[in-house]
């Protein structure tokens, strides 16, 4: 073992003076083919030149927050009265001046500056802006679906083209705007604004509102000023929120319960057979031609223009308005071979939501004690009109109107013949200009218009053929439809009542109508500049504009036939049935926000300001086809297709190879619709 150290100490260090030898070798080889050994053997000095370092400053230490301080604008500064060895020129400015002609002037920098020097200061007037929308949702999805070995074909037609005219002219007379044409001049907008505060008036004076054939149920609520919260022409201090009330809301909440985990043995269920033995399947046939969903929203929010003091020679016209109307027929007619008897269905919920807000601004400290009043101020102008107009129209039409021959096949049969949604959204946020002062030579026109309507046909016909029964689980629902109004007008800052012009601001208006600059010495000490150094100034020549006009409208026709058969190869009486034909959800929203143009209004005209909500529900009673037998009705409309119908069945048949005679569906109830969009 010790010799064994040694023989491994020898073969190191032979290997280390092997390795020490290559290196000398390599060295040597290297140095004979160095280019530059020479310049290596008698290097040159560097060159070096002498660097002056003059540092006269202290570092600080470091300092993370450094101030920045920016240099101040050219702002001429007025000189108070009686500053000794300083000219007092006049600052003039178009329709006014900066301080007084005569002790006054202004410098920059501390030193004087000649009038040729001023420059006069610009102010950008404002724009009109102007939104007009139309959005159009319309889908037809009538279906016809035979499913199972019936052997059956029907030729009943029912045309709901006359009851659904019927529906629509009812809400176009409670609505009062359903006939509106698109007002497309400043003209036409202010003969909408004035005409629409009298109709209102008259419909709120007559206190009454008919439909033929309807139970018509109306509230009419008109004062200067609207507040709180309505629910179907009652106050109440919350609004019903949505999701509570939805189809199927509960439903769509419940989570089945997960599973415990173990390590022990699990119990499952199920069927198991051998050789040549039977499976029990359990035969059941759900249907669904309902649930759908129409949905209209629109959002706006106006701040476009405003100002402390908005000074009218004309007149001053403003108006909020909310309409909201419900009419439906939902009366449906359905076999007792389900259920037993008559079933109790969901009934159909109709909302009308609507709610007035005023936010008052938050109050500043008044200056007028001081004596603080602007001396200077500076104007821009409009010729014309000065418009801000949103007419947002929403329509959602929707044909669901389908048609089912069934029977239980021994299997799990799922039809969906419904479930449609239909969406139409506006989301508008207008931020615009703010000024002191607002002069206008025509009149102002200020109205947030809102008009919702729902419409739902809804007559169901489920009826069975004669020797249909069944002994398992029945469930057929036609109801619980949802009609959903909510309408909201918030008015921010709200001025307060018109007041009579004064002769200042009189002979103001009478100057700029004139193009002369009028002097402002009048004006310039309304209480509601006080505090302010200078003023901003608009003036426009016509008239001022602002309208928000919202029309909302949901039509909805579903109503369904189904017809209920046995198999005519083998009879499933143990077959469950599940049958949905309603839960459709009409939806309106609209919310409008309106900032005020003026905390403070003088006219030299006439002044009307209303707030008119109607609310309406209409309501068809009348029992569906006379309220005969449904089993009877589609019994006279089956056709038995003779000995072929006991054939197995060979599929499904392309549509080329459909009978046109097969149950046809007449369509014509999607055309009285369109009479909503003339």
């Amino acid at each position: 073992m010790y010799s064994a150290k040694i023989t491994e100490a020898i073969a190191h260090f032979i290997g280390l003076f092997e390795l020490s030898a290559e290196e000398a070798r390599l060295r040597e080889i290297h140095e004979k083919f160095d280019p530059d050994r020479e310049v290596h053997k008698d290097p040159k000095e560097l060159s070096s030149a002498p660097v002056k370092v003059h540092a006269p400053y202290d570092l600080d230490d470091f300092n993370p927050d450094v101030p920045y301080k920016p240099v101040g604008p050219d702002i001429f500064m007025p000189i108070p009265d009686g500053y000794a060895g300083v000219s007092l020129p006049e600052y003039p400015i178009f329709g006014g001046s900066f301080g007084r002609a005569s002790t006054e002037a202004f410098l920059q920098g501390g030193s004087p500056r000649s009038a040729a020097q001023v420059v006069e200061p610009h102010i950008n007037p404002p724009g009109s802006v102007v939104v007009y929308s139309n959005q159009i949702a319309e889908l037809s999805d009538n279906d016809f679906v035979s499913v199972g070995g019936h052997g059956l074909t029907s030729s009943l037609q029912i045309d709901n083209s006359a009851t659904m005219a019927e529906l629509i002219d009812a809400a176009q007379q409670i609505s009062l705007f359903g006939d509106t044409d698109v007002a497309g001049s400043s003209d036409a907008i202010a003969s909408l604004v004035t005409n629409a505060a009298e109709r209102l008036d008259a419909y709120a004076a007559s206190g009454e509102a008919e439909a033929e054939g309807m139970t018509v149920s109306h509230f009419v609520a008109k004062a200067s000023a609207l507040e709180g919260i309505y629910v179907n022409g009652v106050i109440v201090e919350e609004a019903p929120v949505l999701k509570d009330h939805l189809p199927g809301a509960d439903e769509a909440t419940e989570t089945p319960d997960a599973p415990a985990l173990t390590n022990g043995p699990v119990e499952v269920s199920g069927g198991v057979a051998y050789g040549e033995g039977t499976v029990s399947i359990n035969s059941s046939v759900e249907l669904e031609t309902g649930s759908n969903t129409l949905v209209n929203s629109v959002v706006i929010t106006s701040n476009w223009l405003q100002a402390d003091v908005l000074a009218v020679a004309g007149d001053h016209v403003a108006l909020n308005a909310i309409v909201q109307v419900n009419a439906y027929y939902d009366s449906d007619l359905v076999s007792s071979a389900l259920s037993g008897g008559s079933p109790e269905q969901a009934a159909t919920q109709a909302f009308n939501i609507a709610m007035f807000k005023h936010v008052e601004p938050a109050q500043e400290p008044a200056h007028a004690e001081t004596g603080d009043f602007p001396k200077a101020w500076a104007i821009t102008e409009v010729k014309g009109d000065l418009m801000m107009v949103n007419w947002l129209q929403q329509f959602t039409f929707m044909s669901d109107q389908d048609t089912a021959i069934l029977s239980a096949s021994g299997s799990k049969l799922s039809i969906v013949a419904g479930d449609n949604t239909a969406a139409n959204e506006v989301s508008l946020l207008e931020l615009g200009y703010r000024f002191d002062l607002i002069f206008v030579g025509g009149s102002v026109f200020d109205a947030n218009i809102i008009q919702q309507t729902n419409i739902l046909l809804d007559n169901d016909l489920i009826g069975a053929v004669g020797g249909f029964h069944t002994s398992g689980a029945g469930s057929v629902s036609t109801g619980g439809n949802l009609l959903w109004n909510y309408a909201g007008i918030v008015e921010a800052g709200r001025a307060g009542p018109v007041n009579p012009m004064s002769d200042g601001y009189l002979s103001a208006l009478q100057d700029l109508s004139e193009g002369k600059k009028p002097s402002g010495d009048d004006f310039l000490h309304d209480p509601a500049f006080a505090g302010l150094h200078g003023l901003r100034v608009l003036y426009i020549s016509g008239d001022l504009i602002s309208l928000n006009y919202i029309q909302q409208t949901n039509i909805l026709g579903d109503s369904d036939q189904v017809t209920l058969a046995m198999n005519a190869l083998e009879a499933r009486p143990d077959a469950d049935w599940t049958i949905s034909t309603g839960s459709n959800a009409l939806l309106n929203y609209a919310g409008i926000v309106d900032v005020d143009t003026g905390k403070t209004i003088y006219a030299g005209g006439g002044a009307y300001s209303d707030e008119v909500l109607i609310q309406a529900e209409l309501v068809k009673n009348d029992p569906y086809l006379g309220g005969q037998n449904p089993d009877a009705l589609v019994s006279e409309a089956v056709i038995f297709l003779g000995d072929d119908m006991l054939t197995p069945d060979s599929g499904h048949q392309p549509q080329d190879q459909i009978s046109p005679n097969q149950h046809s569906i007449d369509t014509a109830s999607a055309d009285p619709m369109h009479s909503m969009v003339a």
